[in-house]
């Protein structure tokens, strides 16, 4: 015991150093295609924006940044997808020791998380709610030093303005962190009274709105499309007015469903049920506006407009879940059956990759199982036998397109999907099944 409490700092190391190498090596060495929505990401890239018709545009940087870097090897995205996971962690961390100043404590914060599928199993489809996870610990991280020091630091303002952005430019629904952030100082400030309003506050807002302009710009000139998206897949649409009510208890129980393994595994690390909320304690209102405050709030809007939310857009939101539950539960922790928690966490941890391999070897019709290289091959082989100038644009939906960008050496652009007028732009065009090919 007194050896592992010593080592904590390369204990959370290796921990952080293993979890990168197996989630990217596993899918690496297990799928034969990227996943859809990293696909997605590159045929936005291919044509970067201020947004795309999905989603706004911080995903499809990301990605594009790596291919310049590393061009079409499949493994670079999983690792990509593994550093912003990795610094979500480390971020997760350090605001725990700012919390408990335990290392042993901010360890097990992160250690149960393993118990939370969204961060492992899903983590190797780098898309728009993994492109969060980072700026979602880093805006909660500077957020609460904002909070907590007497005197505001003007650099941790700017950096709440820039994460802040950065985070919403990766999804619309990371608002919902931000507005629980704005309720927490504001009830300080109002209704308290205990904190003053300092202008250094309005930096992180102002700079959040100057990085968010030419996005703001792009949807107005786009008609909103991302936003209009957005609704079509809450299904909002099409409700009524049992979605009210349905909707919203489903949201429940998928959300309960999700963080049994991560109830387990902390009552390993806790003697017994018992806990007392002081309202008063600063530290525990922080943590209830991160943790239970976005949850609450996107629960209200499924009541309010009876919309489906997404199992999948909650990733994100149980972050500091461990934080939360520790600090809850800190004088139930037994501290001399840490072996028996240790042995539940690294269960799940390599149950995870191995039920992940099973999955992907056993099943072949899946994304992940497209043979889009191969494809690739022969179009490039058909566009050869008619024109001597490269394809250097593909138009189709963003999937077939999408592989057609990540796999031709010659990266074509991704210009939308077939509409006959690009295609008469185009000086030379092919149209093979559900993409066309061209030169321009």
């Amino acid at each position: 015991m007194y050896i592992f409490k010593k080592n904590i700092n390369n204990i959370f190391f290796i921990f952080i150093l293993s979890h990168l190498i197996i989630w990217t090596l596993i899918p690496t060495l297990t799928n034969r295609n990227l996943p859809l929505d990293t696909i997605e990401a590159f045929a936005w890239g291919s044509n970067l924006d201020w947004g795309f018709n999905k989603h706004p545009p911080a995903s499809a940087l990301f990605t594009e940044l790596t291919y310049q870097i590393f061009g079409a090897q499949d493994w670079a995205y999983y690792l990509l997808s593994q550093l912003f996971i990795s610094i979500a962690f480390i971020y997760v961390f350090k605001f725990a020791f700012e919390i408990f100043k335990d290392p042993l404590l901010s360890l097990f914060s992160v250690l149960l998380l393993e118990a939370i599928y969204f961060y492992n199993f899903t983590t190797p489809e780098f898309n728009v709610n993994v492109c969060q996870l980072p700026f979602w610990s880093m805006v909660v991280f500077y957020s609460w030093k904002i909070f907590n020091d007497k005197e505001v630091n003007l650099f941790d303002c700017i950096l709440v303005g820039i994460f802040g952005a950065i985070g919403f430019l990766s999804k619309y629904l990371f608002s919902y962190l931000l507005i629980s952030i704005l309720l927490l100082f504001t009830y300080f400030i109002l209704v308290r009274k205990n904190k003053k309003l300092d202008f250094k506050y309005f930096i992180s807002l102002e700079i959040f709105i100057v990085l968010l302009v030419p996005h703001l710009i792009w949807l107005n000139q786009n008609d909103f499309i991302t936003l209009t998206y957005g609704l079509k897949r809450t299904g909002l649409e099409n409700s009524s007015y049992l979605d009210h009510l349905k909707f919203p208890i489903i949201f429940l129980i998928k959300q309960f469903a999700v963080i049994v393994p991560f109830l387990i595994l902390s009552k390993l690390l806790i003697k017994k049920i018992k806990f007392k909320i002081n309202l008063k304690d600063k530290k525990m209102l922080f943590l209830f506006f991160i943790n239970i405050m976005p949850i609450f709030l996107i629960l209200v809007t499924s009541i309010i407009t009876g919309s489906k939310i997404r199992t999948m857009w909650m990733t994100p939101f149980y972050l500091f879940s461990g934080v939360f539950i520790i600090y809850i539960f800190k004088p139930q922790i037994d501290f001399k059956n840490i072996k028996r928690f240790l042995y539940g966490f690294i269960f799940l941890f390599f149950l995870s990759p191995t039920l992940y391999s099973y999955v992907s070897i056993k099943s072949e019709d899946k994304r992940t199982d497209y043979p889009g290289k191969e494809i690739a091959i022969k179009v490039q082989y058909v566009w050869n036998q008619q024109f001597e100038n490269p394809i250097n644009v593909v138009l189709g939906n963003e999937w077939n397109a999408g592989n057609l960008s990540y796999h031709l050496k010659s990266r074509p652009s991704w210009i939308g999907f077939i509409d006959q007028n690009k295609i008469n732009n185009l000086k030379e065009h092919l149209c093979i099944d559900d993409v066309c090919i061209g030169h321009r």
